[in-house]
């Protein structure tokens, strides 16, 4: 069997370009012991997947140059040469931005397409929704009562940080959103209490607006003037996750920081950094919880979904610019 599998050339300076990745075909691999044969169904692409196209030490190996990459993944065992893994059986897994994976039995999630669509274990109910569960719950603290500001909020985890915190007994949620369409969303389908588009005009003067008495927790998905913004509005005793910073991660010059680190001594602040990987304890208790909301539709979940291997790339190009609303995901 053919397979096709984008590959990283070189490693891109600044916004990623065509000219640094391919799509070779290569003969599918065989299983070896304890491995099994995916045909993917669906592949993720991730913001982290900019930092791992980059040489620089992370928390993550980089992608190796000529050689295959690798994302979140869902798809049908073709072949199987472990135990407990079944032909027709579909799992999740790894070894995305490809047709056919070969993948180690220990590195592979049985999912039930009977219980939610396969690309929801990319989404609400996989990486994205274990990030929002952790960072909101464990990293940034949540109470009851608390005023939530969540940033890139349209996106697969901002939307539903802000969902579970409306959930979970918040006073009050702002999300910011890089279009008015976005914005609306936020408010129409998502339930938060006030959005805004962060295009239309100083971050910090618009949150100021949303939040007039301040925010107890910040989620951060962007960085930059978010950031800055968010630790102005902190309250008393302020709790401030970072997930991601998207607004940086083409940049070719070190971004400047925040002003206003003073805040966190007056406000008694906190600011925490984090990875989902550091927090796959919480994997059970996140399905316990977070599945049944989804199956009775109180927790809302969007994708845009790109058809094609060959258009993998732009939909991680489209992710960096913003063009999706929920999870971007690729349906092969």
């Amino acid at each position: 069997m053919i397979n096709r599998e984008w590959h990283l050339l070189s490693r891109p300076v600044g916004l990623p370009k065509p000219e640094n990745f391919a799509l070779v075909e290569t003969e599918a691999p065989q299983p070896r012991e304890n491995q099994v044969l995916v045909r993917n169904t669906y592949l993720s692409v991730d913001p982290y997947m900019r930092g791992r196209m980059s040489a620089a030490k992370s928390y993550v190996d980089p992608y190796e140059l000529g050689k295959p990459m690798e994302g979140g993944a869902v798809g049908e065992v073709v072949a199987s040469n472990a135990e407990g893994i079944a032909v027709g059986d579909h799992v999740l897994h790894s070894g995305g931005w490809r047709e056919y994976a070969a993948v180690d039995a220990q590195r592979a999630v049985k999912v039930d397409p009977e219980a939610a669509p396969l690309s929801a274990y990319l989404g609400v109910l996989g990486m994205p929704g274990l990030t929002a569960y952790a960072g909101l719950l464990r990293v940034a603290s949540f109470k009851e009562g608390d005023i939530v500001f969540v940033s890139g909020a349209a996106g697969a985890v901002g939307s539903l940080v802000g969902q579970l915190a409306k959930l979970k007994g918040a006073s009050r949620v702002i999300g910011s959103a890089g279009s008015d369409e976005k914005a609306r969303l936020l408010l129409e389908e998502y339930g938060f209490d006030a959005a805004f588009n962060y295009k239309n005009g100083p971050v910090s003067e618009q949150l100021r607006a949303a939040a007039p008495d301040g925010i107890d927790v910040y989620f951060d998905n962007v960085g930059g003037d978010h950031l800055e913004a968010a630790i102005g509005s902190l309250r008393q005793g302020g709790r401030i996750a970072v997930c991601g910073m998207i607004s940086v991660y083409n940049n070719t010059e070190p971004a400047p920081g925040p002003r206003n680190l003073i805040r966190l001594i007056q406000t008694r602040g906190r600011i925490e950094g984090f990875i989902v990987g550091d927090h796959r304890d919480l994997q059970p208790q996140f399905v316990r919880e977070v599945g049944p909301w989804v199956r009775e539709g109180r927790l809302k979940y969007r994708e845009t979904v790109v058809e094609g291997i060959e258009n993998t790339l732009e939909a991680f190009l489209g992710l960096l610019r913003g063009d999706n609303i929920g999870k971007m995901v690729v349906k092969l």
